[in-house]
């Protein structure tokens, strides 16, 4: 029975839940963005490209059955063409760049509320180093104390 408590205390965490919670949202969201993907942005793109739905274009590599309709890559598949489907691929790269997009400004958000939170200051540069010996010296300076090399100001 010792196995089944760790796994009570493992699973009853409150990082596991919450990795479970995230996950979950997670998933909705990018179902969200599938659709929006899928629904607003692609058939502007594919009606100007002159296809009613972009998803469905794709290039013939093999015919198949050619007696059946293959207007769609469903369709193609089905009468056995081998495709290649670069619009549902299209498709897949815009919906992951609109979720990393949309990653990256929660996390920029999360990152900039803990420093308020913690009454952090963005960081003052004061140093830089001389490009020729190396040392640290103050922004300002346009002449290193230690090699006495001109240095442009920053």
């Amino acid at each position: 029975m010792g196995v089944w408590k760790e796994f009570k205390q493992f699973a009853l965490k409150g990082s596991v839940i919450d990795l479970a919670v995230g996950i979950i949202i997670g998933a909705a969201f990018g179902t969200v963005v599938k659709s929006v993907v899928d629904d607003v942005i692609m058939p502007p793109v594919g009606l100007a490209l002159g296809g009613a739905d972009f998803s469905d274009r794709f290039v013939v590599l093999r015919e198949g059955n050619t007696t059946m309709a293959h207007n769609t890559a469903a369709q193609a598949k089905a009468a056995g063409y081998v495709t290649i489907n670069y619009g549902q691929f299209v498709n897949n790269v815009i919906t992951f760049l609109i979720i990393a997009w949309a990653v990256f400004l929660l996390i920029q958000g999360v990152n900039r509320a803990r420093r308020a939170r913690k009454g952090e200051q963005p960081v003052e540069v004061k140093e830089r180093s001389c490009p020729f010996c190396f040392k640290d010296i103050a922004v300002q300076a346009q002449r290193c104390p230690y090699c006495t090399s001109e240095i442009k100001a920053a």
